[in-house]
């Protein structure tokens, strides 16, 4: 698989990383030994970047992870986690409970040092905290050893704009904002080109929204976002292709996006999500897909504290299920 720098860190990402959130069970119902046969497909695939957190599946996710990667060596994959967020609406951005959660994820991942650790969805509390409290901690376990890299995730793009300035960010995670419907990403580059930090992309699939099945009923997006989403989806099974297909073709494409995170506890998915990347794009169907999507191109929806999101037109939405 295709591999790129991602940032300082000088990590040798793969253009499509496995984001573990669904071994939480966060889009429906697994089994560990499943967990454990998917992550071991996307290893197997070239996808040996692994994001997780404890917050998807209330630590299922880092638990099923932790028992497939115990038996690889520890050279063989890029592993990530968060801190920070631990439910819908439970945030603790503490130096303690960093550094208490930070120990809980190695137990439970069976490593002795975490390759990222990301804050997570910082977009909720005041920018204050994560600059004078939760992100010094971090460095100081960076300092350790007991972390390689430091960096910050959420949804909102001027999160980053307010926050990058005031940190040393190894890397970032962004996602929903550089899909087929949303390539907003793009005005982000700049600042993290100028500072070197490392940019991880998320959902390509925009947590559902590219899909022939429709939005999840849970997600933010208004209506007319869906519908047209949806039009999309079906106007690529129209034409015998999968919108999926596409959609990450198009987010593993650009030479400025180090890699993006693709989550599916089914092994047959991640098979086909690797295969794909190294097929060719259909042109003529992703110009009619972009220009069906056209209308709603950057449509995003609010998340977090009032202040992180006053370009968004959306209603304010609850937390998202799960970043991929």
């Amino acid at each position: 698989m295709k591999r790129r720098i991602l940032g300082k860190t000088e990590l040798d990402v793969p253009v499509l990383s496995f984001g573990a959130s669904s071994l939480g069970s966060v889009f429906r119902d697994i089994d560990r030994d499943e967990g454990v046969r998917t992550v071991h497909a996307a290893v197997d695939a070239g996808m040996n970047y692994i994001d997780v957190s404890p917050y998807y599946g209330l630590t299922k996710a880092e638990t099923v992870l932790g028992e497939a990667i115990r038996s690889l060596p520890r050279s063989s994959y890029i592993l990530s986690t968060k801190a920070g967020r631990y439910g819908e609406s439970e945030f603790d951005f503490s130096r303690q409970r960093i550094l208490n959660s930070v120990q809980e994820s190695l137990n439970r991942l069976h490593t002795d040092y975490i390759d990222i650790l990301f804050l997570h969805d910082i977009e909720f509390v005041p920018a204050e905290i994560i600059v004078e409290e939760a992100f010094p901690t971090l460095l100081r376990l960076k300092e350790q050893g007991v972390i390689r890299q430091a960096g910050i995730c959420g949804l909102p793009l001027p999160l980053f704009e307010k926050v990058l300035p005031q940190i040393n960010a190894d890397a970032i995670i962004s996602y929903c904002h550089y899909s087929l419907n949303d390539t907003s990403l793009l005005s982000l580059l700049p600042l993290l080109e100028k500072k070197e930090i490392g940019l991880v992309n998320a959902s390509p699939l925009s947590m559902g929204l590219l899909s022939t099945r429709g939005a999840p009923a849970w997600h933010p997006a208004n209506e007319r976002v869906k519908q047209l989403c949806l039009k999309a989806a079906r106007f690529c099974a129209e034409q015998g292709s999968d919108i999926a297909k596409l959609a990450v073709q198009f987010s593993t494409a650009n030479e400025q996006i180090p890699t993006t995170l693709v989550s599916s506890a089914n092994q047959r998915n991640i098979i086909n999500n690797a295969t794909w990347i190294e097929e060719p794009i259909d042109q003529s169907l992703l110009e009619e897909v972009l220009r069906i999507l056209a209308p709603l191109h950057n449509e995003t929806w609010s998340s977090g504290r009032p202040e992180y999101n006053t370009e968004y037109s959306n209603m304010p939405s609850e937390a998202s299920k799960g970043e991929q």
